[in-house]
């Protein structure tokens, strides 16, 4: 993204892997057609027009991930084409999956597909086609987010992605289910990523869209087997994420709920920075410590934060999270406890 990553360092913010810019220092008459150039350089050239142009506001937050990056977008309402003559003169034959923020509707035409998108939901479209996309005006600024697919990463051959393009893609299951929170989540979750790392998430997200895909074209089995493994895997940890609380939550669970042996669940987790069983401690020592430094919560007694997140045996927490922290559950309550005193003013 050079328009993103050198605006970000004029204006003195650090290019990192997430790079924020706006209109705010740009002059008020310049502003849609810088915005215009913006989406020329982070999604692709189209022309556009505004009830807004004269007075437009934008914010663009882009992931800069290997090959797949994510760009949310704040703009004012406006609407967008782009023509054959367009595609004639700079194809970069991708795809980007669109994702409607909140308060935000979208029609969006391409190919024989018309969807109309509200909050949450989500549709495929290509640089290669000529498109019409509207951003409703309901008083308010859109926001929507972009996660660019090119055709080289998917692993999808012969542009059958292509069938879905204008489509609505289901949200609330399968690997639709988890990418909308991957996406969403994206930004906070790599701020401080090295290139390895960034690498390895983005490749999750990509793993994602692909298997969306697929089970809209009825091909799920047809994706490389090391694409399935890695939805699997996402699967596995949004199951370990969502059930901390219950204390049956062990390997042989895991496994069970996903219709494998336990053998194949150490298996898939052998390239992983953890076992299973780590993973979930892990997670539920996270959970604790985050109650224990919540202010709201400081009259609940630490055996019951503990309870609350799996932990049966209040003995067994403390020496566990003794040894991951270094100090016990009490002094770190005690340590949230007095900063939040010297916060507050006498």
């Amino acid at each position: 993204m050079p328009m993103l990553t050198n605006t970000a360092e004029r204006s003195g913010r650090p290019a990192g892997p997430v790079v924020t810019v706006d209109t705010e220092s740009i002059p008020v008459p310049e502003r849609f057609g810088w915005w215009n150039d913006l989406v020329g350089e982070a999604v692709m050239p189209v022309t556009s027009r505004s009830p807004y142009a004269s007075r437009f506001t934008g914010r663009a937050v882009t992931v800069q991930l290997p090959h797949s990056p994510l760009g949310t977008f704040t703009y004012s309402p406006m609407s967008a084409w782009r023509s054959p003559v367009q595609i004639r003169r700079q194809d970069t034959e991708e795809y980007f999956l669109l994702l409607v923020g909140g308060g935000t509707s979208i029609r969006l035409e391409q190919g024989r597909g018309v969807a109309c998108l509200e909050a949450g939901e989500m549709a495929l479209f290509s640089t290669s086609h000529p498109l019409a996309v509207e951003f409703l005006d309901k008083g308010r600024s859109c926001q929507s987010s972009q996660f660019r697919l090119p055709r080289t990463v998917l692993p999808l051959a012969n542009g059958r992605a292509d069938r879905l393009l204008a489509e609505p893609l289901s949200t609330r299951s399968g690997s639709g289910a988890l990418l909308v929170p991957y996406l969403k989540g994206l930004a906070d979750a790599v701020r401080d990523c090295g290139p390895a790392e960034l690498a390895r998430i983005g490749a999750v997200g990509v793993d994602l869209a692909a298997s969306l895909l697929a089970a809209h074209l009825g091909d799920a089995d047809g994706l490389p087997a090391q694409t399935r493994q890695a939805v699997l895997l996402a699967r596995i940890n949004a199951f370990i994420d969502h059930n901390l609380a219950d204390p049956e939550l062990r390997p042989a669970a895991v496994a069970a709920h996903h219709h494998i042996s336990v053998r194949t669940l150490h298996q898939l987790f052998r390239g992983e920075p953890e076992s299973v069983a780590a993973t979930i401690r892990r997670r539920r020592l996270e959970r604790c410590r985050a109650d224990l430094t919540d202010p709201a919560l400081h009259r609940l007694p630490i055996g019951e934060i503990a309870a609350r997140w799996g932990f049966r045996h209040p003995a067994d927490f403390s020496r566990t999270f003794r040894h991951a922290y270094g100090v016990p559950p009490s002094e770190v309550r005690a340590g949230a406890l007095d900063a939040k005193k010297a916060r507050t003013p006498c």
